[in-house]
């Protein structure tokens, strides 16, 4: 008799549970066609995707075993699926990176390099960062290099002239200067580095703070628009992350940490969402084959992705393996750093190059133009 209420209760339990999982992951599926400025809680579903497709693949096999009629829901939730899960994970078993480029392509860096402040936080040390950031990216003798959270400072000396780090080698350069100080002396944002001539740039200011940014770059007979950005980020404080470990206390103080946990991510989400409104309709006017990059402070399943891609290429899908993470803290899933070329590229090469110098790893990607008969 208890065995028997015992088994009852479990196989009650576990499809629940099963259930559960298979309405949040369906509802993750709608993530691509609404905006997190219309439903901010849809951003929450998209970042636990990853971890939503683990538990219905394991109920899958559980259910092989134990009924198998209950195996068929968790499968076709996961062939509904099958969007989210093709974004989530490249599959190109790549060899290593080339650091030798072919002359027809166009190298692009990216990388989010978090105002040069380094991971370290010995003193003596961080005063090395920017120059061991320089130097990182100098080794793969990029053509274009998109940087964001970058800063610089005329009222520092040479020591706070990040931008005279790179013009030796890339003397043509366009600066987003999103947050000014010190009467215009201190300024940060994004910034596009190239080594051929820019003929034209321009800066598409968001509501707040940030903003889009292109440059037109002509090497030999063609002209590649590059854009770069830096989307709402949640802009979490180290009390902020404490919280999100206490998340399942029930003191006062991680109640009160949790709840502005969430109301900076609801703030950010909303925020995200007009900002990815913007972004896929200047990137839409590009009269050359077009390059969208930067930290979108997103992860693939979300809505700033989707659209933002369109039709675009990944490069990361296009040439890598695995789940790229490019955020290092938080999470093992969080690829929320983009290179996305149009499809007037062939994508030759993909890296993701850790540092340790950055919060986010550092992006490389080689990209040919096609041919017209392509």
């Amino acid at each position: 008799m208890a065995k028997s209420f015992v088994r009852r209760a479990s196989k009650i339990f576990f499809i629940s549970l099963n259930v559960l999982v298979i309405a949040l992951f369906l509802l993750a599926c709608l993530c691509p066609y609404i905006s997190s400025a219309s439903l901010w809680l849809i951003g929450f579903v998209g970042l636990i995707v990853p971890y939503l497709a683990t538990l219905l693949i394991l109920f899958t096999i559980f259910w092989l075993v134990a009924k198998p009629r209950i195996a068929l829901f968790s499968f076709v939730a996961l062939l509904v699926g099958i969007q989210q899960l093709y974004v989530l994970f490249a599959v190109h078993m790549t060899s290593t990176f080339n650091n030798k480029k072919e002359e027809a392509v166009l190298r692009i860096v990216d990388w989010n390099v978090q105002s040069f402040n380094g991971l370290t936080k010995n003193r003596e040390a961080k005063k090395m960062v920017r120059n061991e950031i320089a130097e990182s990216i100098a080794k793969l003798n990029p053509d274009v290099i998109c940087l964001q959270e970058f800063n610089t400072a005329t009222n520092g000396g040479e020591q706070a002239d990040n931008i005279a780090l790179f013009t030796k080698n890339y003397p043509y350069y366009f600066f987003s200067k999103d947050y000014q100080r010190s009467n215009g002396k201190y300024q940060s944002g994004c910034i596009i580095f190239s080594r051929y001539p820019i003929i034209r740039s321009e800066r598409t200011a968001y509501p707040v703070a940030e903003s889009l940014i292109y440059a037109d770059i002509v090497k030999g007979a063609d002209t590649v628009r590059v854009y770069t950005t830096h989307l709402q980020s949640f802009k979490f404080k180290k009390e902020d992350y404490e919280g999100l470990d206490n998340i399942t206390n029930t003191d006062d103080a991680s109640v009160n940490a949790s709840m502005n946990v969430f109301k900076k991510m609801r703030l950010a989400f909303g925020r995200r969402g007009k900002q990815t409104e913007m972004v896929k309709t200047e990137t839409g006017k590009s009269p050359y084959p077009s390059i969208v990059c930067g930290d979108f402070n997103d992860v693939p399943n979300s809505n700033t992705y989707f659209k933002i891609k369109g039709n675009r290429q990944d490069a990361f899908l296009k040439q890598h393996f695995g789940i790229g993470r490019t955020y290092i803290w938080l999470a093992p899933t969080l690829r929320i750093d983009y290179i996305l070329p149009d499809k007037n590229f062939e994508v030759k090469q993909f890296d993701l190059v850790d540092e340790d110098l950055s919060d986010h790893l550092m992006l490389v990607s080689d990209l040919k133009l096609k041919t017209k008969a392509q």
